[in-house]
């Protein structure tokens, strides 16, 4: 369902993304993504120690779009090193979606 959900909400943001911006690690809403998607990753699996997203190739997008009723502000798209046992290997593709207020929506990884 997830993996569905992201592809729709990917293709529809792609479309309609309004603008793209730089980053840097103390934009908040690099913050939010980069801590949640840590959780949810730790939830998963324990031994997972950190996350470290990619400043040079984030694309941060305003989106002013919904994925059936739910608003999406902001589309984070990147590299992501997943740190286990302190140990990281090659970068995973990462998606997030921000919604009203800053809600992070959805973390998404996936390897390359």
């Amino acid at each position: 369902m997830k993996i569905i959900l992201a592809l729709t909400v990917y293709s529809v943001v792609s479309m309609t993304a309004l603008t793209s911006y730089a980053q840097t690690s103390n934009d908040a809403a690099v913050q939010a993504c980069q801590s949640t998607g840590l959780i949810a990753l730790k939830q998963r699996a324990p031994e997972i120690t950190d996350l470290v997203l990619d400043m040079e190739t984030l694309a941060v997008s305003a989106a002013d779009t919904k994925v059936e009723d739910v608003a999406v502000k902001t589309v984070i798209m990147g590299d992501a090193y997943i740190a286990r046992g302190g140990q990281t290997g090659k970068p995973d593709r990462f998606v997030c979606l921000i919604g009203d207020k800053g809600k992070v929506l959805l973390t998404f990884f996936t390897a390359q």
